[in-house]
C-alpha cells in the first residue's frame, strides 16, 4: 500500500533530483495525532513481528521503520485506544500483504487471496475449502492466521454494514493484485486509465474506509454509502493517497503532473463536501464524522509519508522542508 506518489527511477536524461509539489500547503485539513498513538504503534508492530517468524533481519528492520501504527494514529485519531490498536494491527498487516504479494506470480496471488479471505469469512477457525482448480492447504498459512487474529477482535464491535464493506473491498484488493500479477506474467504495460482503475484497489485503501466507521463506532446505511457525492469523496481520498506517475514525460514534469492532479482532487473533495445532502440529524452526524475521517486520511498520510522510512529513508524531514528528492545511482543488474 504505497501511500505517497514517488518516482524511483531516473528518466533517460538521468536527473540527479526532483522537486516535490507543495501539497502540504495546499491541503488545509487539520492534522491530529491520537494521544495513545506511539504506545499503540509499538504494540502493533511487535504483534506482527512476533507473528512472522520467517521474516529476514532486513524485513524486520523495514517493518519497524515503516511506522504503520503512526499512520494509523494520524488517520484514526478519534478512535478509542482499543479500536486504534485493532486498526493499527490491520495497517501493519496490510503493508505486510502488499510486500509479500509484490512480484508474485498469478497462481501465488490466487492462493494468498483464498487464504486471507477464508479468515474473514470463517473467523472462528480455519476451514480449508476447495473449488475447481483450487485447493487450500490443510494447515493454515501465516497470512491467514494473522488475518483471523485481527478480524476476530474487530467484528464484535463492527457494524454489519461496515463488515460487509470491509470484506467486499478486501476481495477487490486481491482481484486487482491478481490483475497486476497477470500483467507482470504476460509483460503487459497498461494504459493510464487502466492503471489508475486497478491502482484504486491495489492501494488497499478501500477497506481502510470501512474501518473509519469501526473506529468511530458508526455504521453508515447503504443508501448513504451509495450516494454519488459520498462515493466521490471516497474516490477522491483514494486517489490522493495512491496516485503515482505514469506518463511518457520527464521526471520533473511527471511529478508536477501528479501534483496538479492531487491539488485538483483536494479542491474537488472540498467542493463535494459542500454538496452533501441532508438525511436528518442522526445520519448527518455520522456522515460528518466519516468525512472528517477521510480528511484525516488525506492530511495524515501526506505528513506521514515524510516520517516513514519507506520512501525517503532517514531523510524524510529534510525532504519535507526542502521538497528536494535526491535520486540514488541506478543499480546495475548482474
Amino acid at each position: 500500500m504505497d501511500v505517497y506518489p514517488l518516482v524511483t527511477e531516473a528518466s533517460p536524461q538521468k536527473p540527479e533530483s526532483f522537486i516535490l509539489p507543495d501539497l502540504i500547503s495546499h491541503c488545509k485539513f487539520a492534522l491530529f495525532y491520537h494521544a495513545d498513538g506511539d504506545e499503540v504503534a509499538k504494540q502493533s508492530v511487535d504483534w506482527l513481528d512476533s507473528s512472522c517468524p520467517d521474516l529476514t533481519d532486513k524485513q524486520r528492520r523495514a517493518l519497524h521503520v515503516l511506522q504503520a501504527g503512526e499512520l494509523t494514529a494520524y488517520c484514526y485519531y478519534a478512535a478509542s485506544k482499543e479500536r486504534l490498536r485493532i486498526i493499527s494491527d490491520f495497517m501493519n498487516y496490510l503493508f505486510h500483504l502488499d510486500n509479500i504479494s509484490d512480484g508474485m506470480m498469478t497462481q501465488d496471488t490466487d492462493l494468498l487471496a483464498d487464504i486471507v479471505m477464508n479468515a474473514f469469512w470463517f473467523n472462528e477457525k480455519y476451514i480449508p475449502t476447495s473449488a475447481a482448480g483450487k485447493v487450500e492447504p490443510e494447515e493454515e498459512l501465516s497470512p491467514g492466521r494473522l488475518g483471523r487474529d485481527f478480524w476476530a477482535r474487530c467484528i464484535p464491535d463492527c457494524g454489519p454494514g461496515a463488515q460487509a464493506r470491509f470484506k467486499e473491498t478486501m476481495q477487490l484488493f486481491f482481484e486487482a493484485v491478481n490483475i497486476e500479477a497477470r500483467a507482470r506474467d504476460e509483460g503487459i504495460l497498461p494504459d493510464l486509465e487502466s492503471y489508475i482503475d486497478v491502482r484504486r484497489d491495489t492501494s488497499g485503501c478501500k477497506p481502510c474506509w470501512a474501518l473509519i466507521e469501526y473506529g468511530l463506532g458508526i455504521d453508515l446505511p447503504d443508501f448513504v454509502v451509495e450516494n454519488p457525492i459520498v462515493r466521490a469523496l471516497n474516490q477522491g481520498t483514494n486517489d490522493l493517497v495512491t496516485w503515482s506517475n505514469y506518463q511518457g514525460i520527464s521526471l520533473q514534469e511527471a511529478v508536477d503532473y501528479v501534483g496538479d492532479l492531487c491539488a485538483q482532487t483536494i479542491n474537488a473533495f472540498v467542493e463535494n463536501k459542500s454538496k452533501l445532502p441532508s438525511w436528518g440529524a442522526e445520519i448527518n452526524d455520522m456522515v460528518s464524522k466519516y468525512v472528517q475521517g477521510l480528511e484525516a486520511w488525506i492530511v495524515g498520510s501526506l505528513h506521514w509519508s515524510f516520517q516513514t522510512h519507506r520512501y525517503f529513508g532517514e531523510h524524510g524531514l529534510e525532504v519535507k522542508r526542502t521538497r528536494i528528492v535526491k535520486l540514488l545511482p541506478v543499480r546495475k543488474q548482474a
